[in-house]
């Protein structure tokens, strides 16, 4: 896995005011996990191009979502567990 300045994870839904100060903070070399309510932002035009884009894959089959996985790689949690490794730090929204 690679290694990353920062691991952003989004559980947040689009509409949260969280989730804007997310995309906000999000540096190029940063890698986003979306997670719970947060895969909801598949649905949307919001998912961020600039960054590794990751999304938990139970997650998004809980909600029933249908995602392009040229856009983003599904993980499980083990997976997880590796992305926060490899960051050089964590924030969770």
């Amino acid at each position: 896995m690679a290694e990353y300045p920062t691991l952003h994870i989004l559980n947040k839904a689009p509409e949260h005011p969280r989730t804007a100060q997310c995309l906000a903070a999000l540096a190029p070399d940063d890698a986003l996990l979306l997670i719970e309510n947060g895969t909801l932002l598949l649905a949307t035009q919001g998912a961020p191009a600039a960054c590794q884009l990751f999304a938990l894959a139970p997650d998004i089959q809980a909600r029933g979502l249908r995602v392009d996985t040229k856009q983003m790689k599904t993980v499980d949690y083990s997976d997880m567990v590796s992305l926060s490794l490899a960051a050089k730090r964590v924030i969770s929204w």
